[in-house]
């Protein structure tokens, strides 16, 4: 709601400046033009009328362009603003974690047991603040150009299986949740590249689906050198009229302060960036019957 009330005046206003600009240009062409027809020096009215007519066309185009900065400039601040609270939520997190377990190990006597368990859930949140860390490098990273010597050919279905048992020993579940259907094929890239691309789809894949999680992956083949792959998930979905603004930097679905999951809004930028760098493209739809979605990616095949 807050979005919506922060971008809802900049557009009336907008809108209102719009229609006095164009009533006023209707009413002066009108009336100009009259008196041009009534007028002994018809030339000097017309010649006037077209001068004018210019200067307000150049207003409101103005005013259109001055409206369409701003909402972005609104929507963008809406977004680093949800940047910020993500980034500082995921950062507290792991760190008041991180104090307890320490303090509890310090202040008391714990079993064996308990102290390795308290170790593995510390171990759990550095690796938490390492991933966000990584995504920062990662998108800030993109800033630089890619050098298309750096390519080279990567297993793609051997690069997905790796991604989901990494899924899987991130989020303690059993590799029965993914279901394969993959065509043996390389595509041409960067591999650390690669790595980011699929782990961060799989891994949204395993947030974003429902209480049983079961993701589907799909690998293949077309007859014009490309290779497609699709990673399916059981989720709530994605509404359409978000799909295309999820892949813009900061951006997530929801109120930042209420969410579940975890996240930077930073993931999908990245994706869609890497994959446009390597001459592919990226798709995401709802699945026929409206429960989960599929994110399909394109790559070029290797040669």
């Amino acid at each position: 709601m807050y979005f919506r009330r922060s971008i809802r005046w900049p557009i009336i206003l907008g809108v209102v400046l719009i229609v006095l600009v164009v009533t006023l240009t209707v009413g002066w062409v009108i009336v100009s033009a009259s008196a041009a027809l009534k007028s002994e020096h018809a030339g000097f009215y017309w010649a006037l009328l077209a001068v004018g007519a210019t200067f307000l066309l150049l207003v409101l185009v103005g005013v259109v362009i001055y409206l369409v900065l701003s909402v972005k400039a609104i929507r963008l601040n809406q977004r680093q603003s949800n940047f910020i609270d993500a980034v500082t939520h995921e950062l507290k997190s792991p760190i008041a974690s991180l104090k307890l377990y320490l303090q509890t190990l310090t202040r008391h006597q714990v079993t064996a047991e308990q102290q390795a368990d308290f170790q593995q859930f510390m171990l759990d949140d550095l690796q938490r603040l390492d991933r966000l860390i990584d995504h920062l490098l990662d998108a800030a990273r993109l800033e630089h150009a890619q050098l298309a010597n750096d390519f080279a050919d990567v297993s793609l279905d051997e690069l997905l299986v790796r991604s989901a048992r990494l899924a899987c020993e991130r989020y303690r579940m059993p590799e029965e949740i993914f279901q394969f259907r993959l065509e043996s094929a390389t595509v041409r890239g960067r591999s650390a590249d690669l790595e980011i691309i699929f782990l961060n789809l799989v891994d949204n894949a395993l947030k974003y689906s429902g209480e049983n999680p079961k993701v589907e992956i799909e690998i293949h083949r077309d007859g014009n050198g490309h290779v497609t792959a699709r990673i399916g998930d059981n989720g709530p979905g994605i509404p359409a009229n978000l799909r295309r603004k999820i892949f813009g930097r900061f951006v997530r679905v929801g109120n930042e302060l209420e969410r579940k999951t975890a996240g930077t809004g930073l993931g999908l930028y990245i994706v869609r960036t890497l994959i446009k760098r390597m001459g592919g493209r990226i798709q995401v739809r709802n699945k026929p019957d409206g429960h989960g979605t599929i994110f399909e990616v394109e790559l070029p095949a290797a040669s």
